[in-house]
């Protein structure tokens, strides 16, 4: 079984870790454009070719499915990846937490980045999902590009003002921006306030590996031996994981529970 992910940068880390986790027998391919980061201030034209050319590079591995591990590139260019590769092969995207969220109550914040708060993309998951419910629409300047860069004094100033914009009364947090989820424990502690019950965070990696091994009729096997292999395409090239990766859990999860891990210079 060999499943591939797709992002503009690190992002997709959380959602192969995910995968990792409940299947650490799966082999991984994680494609991602260095060259060609950050995709956000990009016009939807320009990110799905990006998103296109990342997707063949994974697609030339012959994976089993393919996951768009980023919300950016899922609310651009899915139709057209699932256009050209479906139904041959499978195509996840990624979604903000919006439906699951709003099941517990709320009063709700969606963190995500500038580009996304506030478009019709992320209004309309809210008129769906969320009709009645206090919803927070969060923007959080700098913060992926921060996570990218592995940045400890960045991530910890734009997530403190993001927590500035939260509302006292939240209860659940949507991590709106697959980068963010790398810095989840971080998130809670800048919104949590003493006294109050513990804040819900909603990301989306464990759903969307769930999916992935659903539409390729595979289950969940936690205890499977850690045999997957990782192999890692920076642009279209052949490469490791970058250095950044590896300070978050998710990305040495990755390094440690793949043995086969191939190494390119």
């Amino acid at each position: 079984m060999k499943i591939a992910l797709l992002d503009a940068g690190i992002g997709l880390l959380a959602a192969a870790a995910a995968v990792r986790r409940l299947r650490p027998d799966a082999d991984l391919v994680l494609s991602s454009d260095p060259d060609g980061m950050p995709w956000g201030p990009r016009s939807p034209q320009d990110i799905t070719a990006r998103a296109l050319a990342v997707a063949e590079a994974a697609v030339a591995h012959h994976p089993d499915a393919l996951i768009i591990a980023c919300n950016t590139a899922s609310v651009h260019a899915l139709s057209t990846l699932r256009a050209r590769f479906e139904p041959d092969l499978p195509v996840i995207g990624t979604v903000p937490a919006v439906k699951q969220a709003a099941a517990g109550g709320g009063p709700v914040a969606i963190w995500a980045t500038p580009a996304t708060t506030g478009s019709s993309y992320q209004r309309r998951l809210i008129d769906e999902f969320a009709v009645g419910l206090s919803t927070t629409e969060v923007p959080c300047p700098g913060l992926s590009d921060a996570i990218e860069c592995a940045d400890e004094a960045a991530i910890g100033l734009a997530v403190a003002a993001a927590a500035k914009r939260t509302p006292d009364d939240v209860t659940t947090v949507i991590l709106g921006c697959t980068h963010y989820e790398l810095v989840a424990e971080h998130v809670r502690a800048a919104v949590q306030h003493p006294g109050l019950p513990p804040i819900v965070l909603h990301g989306s990696a464990d759903a969307v590996a769930a999916q992935a091994l659903r539409r390729i009729g595979n289950r969940p096997i936690p205890q499977t031996p850690g045999v997957g292999s990782l192999t890692v395409i920076l642009s279209g090239r052949e490469g490791s994981l970058p250095a950044a990766a590896l300070a978050y859990d998710e990305g040495r999860l990755l390094q440690v529970v793949s043995p086969a891990l191939r190494n390119f210079t």
